[in-house]
């Protein structure tokens, strides 16, 4: 696997950022730019399946911050892994890096199963039910994800302190 990182390291991409401040920063912006539209957007929602601002159907909730949260995900998956490929080599042996892969590797298939589930916006999911296996389940997940990606956001940042 090192071989695959220290290869990384040598691709003109990351040959280019580490020679340009001004595109780094680009890339690094965007990168937080994804972590906060992913983050800013599945929490509330997961929120809301945890039983916050019931007054508002979670199908109108799905709808504007799933796709949101969606495209935080790939701009972060995207841009990170190009700021990656500048230090793939030492970020691949740094504690906290690994845990926030595991943590976005995690947060990421429990969504996947989720939508597999019960559709893209949960449309499969009743939102009011006495079938307590299903907002069980759907809390779980909740839980799960909200520990995913403030774990993760965590981790990233500590990335930087050791």
């Amino acid at each position: 696997m090192e071989s695959l990182f220290a290869a990384m390291e040598t691709t003109a991409i990351a040959d280019y950022l580490r020679m340009s401040r001004w595109s780094y920063a680009l890339v690094s912006a965007a990168h937080i730019l994804g972590i906060a539209l992913l983050v800013g957007s599945i929490i509330p929602f997961n929120l809301h399946i945890l039983g916050l601002w019931k007054n508002f159907p979670r199908l109108m909730l799905a709808r504007v911050l799933l796709p949101v949260a969606l495209t935080g995900l790939l701009v972060a998956i995207v841009a990170g892994s190009v700021l990656f490929s500048i230090r793939a080599v030492e970020y691949s042996g740094i504690l906290f890096f690994q845990i926030k892969m595991v943590l976005v590797v995690i947060g990421t298939l429990s969504a996947l199963l989720l939508h597999r589930a019960y559709g893209l916006t949960l449309e499969h999911a009743p939102e009011h039910t006495t079938d307590h296996t299903v907002e069980m389940k759907l809390r779980v997940h909740a839980l799960l994800s909200i520990l995913c990606w403030l774990g993760a956001l965590i981790c990233g940042r500590l990335i930087a302190f050791v």
